[in-house]
Parts: structure tokens; sequence; C-alpha cells
């Protein structure tokens, strides 16, 4: 075994598992799945941490199963963020170049600029993410360092969540007994995952439907465009069956992952499902079909919340390969057909990707998505752009502010490497 610094964990703390991966990239910069760990988790809810002895225990337990399998001893983890806190905009900033030439000092200058956005005391910036640099009013530039010019412009994606979820995230951690190497979006964990190059030019739809909340990103151009994170996901369709049928909530769970279908037409109204009773009754028995009856509508309910963001967005009419849907909701079987027919667009179901040996089959699951996607950004960090809340929280952790400086380099160091992607 090499040493530790090669050997990359993720760690999705999700509304209802914790899961840990651990992989390590060979000389040939392949990707190889070590160990997997998974643990029961209900200490949050809509992707907020709400208990902290709960979550620990999970992110502890999931970590240790990982360890095992992997034989490795861990120590630091990337950990992804997600929750209805999640907000993204666009901004735009402006610099005026001296020299006549651009350098990679004034792009960080302009990068510095576009942060400069009124946020509230309790939020923070997530992820930066260039879109593209205008140089002199001529737009399309991808890179512009050494560019002759006098004025400078971007237009970034912004991305900020509530420093508290962060800070909380970043206790669970620590307490479990391991460090948060960095904090990644959700949504943009997965795309590394489960989306093809090709379909990130085109133009896709990412629709992460888990436990808690739906994660969605919008890539055109390479480029991620907008990303969002609605509220309403797969508990919702457990909490429906439970309370439609008149079952416990573990049984529920169990009937959704068992007998569920998306679509009514797909389940047999032949086939008779046994319900448990409650409290000494007897069984009863039920149509496949109607338990299809409860799940369609809410997981309607849920495509149709993901069509409104997607056409927020502004990119919905540039998504040429339609969308790719992943997350444990995904599992339902119809569930593409149905995104098919409510988004009005092509839709798959993306499996983690992009990997070459160990525990491959383990994880070409779409609940791993956000897991494998994690480990995948901490091999490559600089596919997207520079990530502040690391530094922020630690900052308020020491009671002080986190200052420009080591944020912008971090930013400006990824920045180079982005350019290089293109």
């Amino acid at each position: 075994m090499t040493e530790h610094e090669e050997i990359v964990v993720g760690v999705d703390i999700g509304t209802t598992k914790v899961c840990a991966v651990v992989a390590q990239e060979d000389d040939l910069g392949r990707v190889n799945i070590l160990g997997v760990g998974m643990a029961p988790s209900d200490g949050l809810n809509r992707g907020v941490v709400v208990n902290i002895d709960r979550t620990v225990n999970a992110v502890r337990e999931a970590i240790t199963e990982a360890e095992r399998a992997a034989g490795v001893e861990v120590q630091n983890v990337i950990v992804g963020i997600a929750g209805d806190h999640v907000q993204s905009f666009q901004t735009r900033g402006v610099v005026t170049i001296r020299s006549g030439e651009i350098t990679q000092e004034d792009v960080q200058r302009l990068l510095e600029d576009t942060m400069h956005v009124a946020l509230p005391a309790d939020r923070e910036i997530l992820h930066v993410i260039p879109q593209e640099f205008i140089v002199d009013g001529q737009d399309g530039v991808a890179d512009p360092v050494g560019m002759s010019g006098v004025r400078l412009e971007a237009n970034v994606h912004i991305i900020t969540g509530l420093v508290s979820a962060a800070k909380n995230i970043y206790r669970c951690i620590e307490k479990a007994g391991f460090t948060v190497a960095d904090l990644v979006l959700e949504p943009l964990a997965s795309s590394f995952s489960v989306l093809h190059e090709d379909e990130k030019e085109v133009g896709v739809a990412l629709i992460d439907i888990g436990g808690g909340t739906t994660d969605i990103a919008v890539f055109e151009d390479h480029t991620i465009r907008h990303t969002a994170v609605i509220a309403v996901a797969g508990n919702k369709v457990t909490d429906d069956i439970r309370k439609g049928l008149g079952v416990m909530r573990d049984q529920a769970e169990q009937l959704k992952r068992q007998f569920g279908t998306a679509l009514i037409d797909m389940a047999d109204p032949g086939e008779q499902i046994e319900i448990p009773g409650i409290g000494g009754r007897s069984e009863k028995m039920i149509g496949r079909d109607t338990l299809a009856q409860v799940i369609q509508p809410r997981l309607e309910e849920t495509l149709e919340i993901a069509a409104m963001e997607i056409k927020r967005s502004g990119y919905g009419r540039h998504l040429g390969v339609g969308c790719v849907l992943t997350g444990g909701g995904a599992l339902i079987p119809g569930t593409d057909e149905l995104a098919a027919d409510v988004l009005g667009m092509e839709a798959r179901i993306g499996r983690p990707m992009g990997l070459s040996g160990g525990l491959v089959e383990e994880v070409s699951n779409p609940k791993y998505a956000t897991g494998v996607g994690l480990v995948l950004y901490g091999m490559r960090p600089e596919i997207i752009g520079g990530n502040t809340l690391s530094e922020d929280v630690e900052a308020h952790q020491n009671g002080k502010r986190a200052g420009d400086g080591t944020l912008m380099n971090r930013i400006a160091s990824r920045m180079k490497s982005w350019f290089d992607e293109l």
C-alpha cells in the first residue's frame, strides 16, 4: 500500500444513509475503489444535520467499514454538502488592465471582484465557477491570460450555503475522529461520477433524487450553469406509502424498494402484496398497482419541481441530451420513463463510471453517485472553481472572519488547471 496522500476518501452524509468510499489513483491515472462503507443515518432532516450524536455514530460506522474493506487507516475525508439552504446565482466582475497584457494576477483580481457581493451574515460562498471571460467587449474567451486588452470582465456562477450547516458537518466529522479536507456541493460531486464529458458539452440536467433532498445541476459547454437543491425526495414517497396503506415506516420503505414502480401501467394488477397487520391485526393483501398509485403522484411532483428549476435556469431549451437521474430515488423501476414524460426530454439512469478496478461492481449503483463523485473530485480538485467554505468555517471556529488571501490563491491555482481542461 502506498502513502496515505494518494488515498482519497469521500463521505456522502445523506438523510437516510452515510456512505464512505475509499479510492486510490494508480500511476496510469486509473481510479481503483478500495473500500465502501454504508451506515443508516437518521440524524439529518432535508440534508441538514439536526442530531450531532446520531450523525457522528453513522459517520464513524461507515468510514470504519470502508477502512476494513480497504485495509487502510483514514485521516482526511472529502465531504458533500446539500440541503435546501443551498442557493446559486450569476454575477459579473470587471477590472482594468494597466500593463496592456492580461496576467494571472489580473484574473485573480477579477475573481476577487466577483466575490464582493452582498451576502447575509449567515451565508458563505461554497464555490465560484467561471462561465466566460470578456476582453474589451469581446465575449466567449476561455483563457484570457496573455491577451492584449484594457478591460477584463467575467461572468461567474456563485454557489452559497448556510455557515451553520457547514459548521455542523465539520463538527460531525471531527467528533468522529477525522479531518475535513474539503467540502463539496453534492450535485457537483454526483456530476463527476455519472455524466460523460460530451453530455456536459451538448447540455444536460442532472437530477439526484436522495432521501431528504433532490439535487439539480445543469451543464452546457463543459460548464455548470445552474444548481439547486429541493426538499422533496424519496422520504416523501415512503411517507405517502406509510399513510396511504397504514403501515410502519420501515415496512413502507421495504414495500417501496421491493415492489414499488414509478408507473401504474408497469404494475401487474393481478399481483398481490401481503401487508403486515399492525398491533396484532391480521395481514391484508393489496394489488401491486395500488402501491404504484401511491408512488407515481409523489415522484411526478418531485420531477415537476425539478422541471421548474431547470426552466428557471434559462437553459431548459439547451439540454440536447436531456437529463440523467441518479441517487437512491432513481432505483424505483420506471423512474426514467416517468421523467422523460414529465420533463419532455430524454432521460437515463446514471451509474458511477470512470473507475478501473477494485469494488467497481459494488459501487455501480445510483445510490453511490455522490460518494464516488467526491473521490473523483478529490483526485482532480481543479475541475471546479475554488471551494471556500473550508477556510471560512475554520476561521469562524477560530473566532475570526476568513481573509481573502488564501481563498484567492486557491481559486487562482484551480483556475489555471481549469483553463488547461478547456
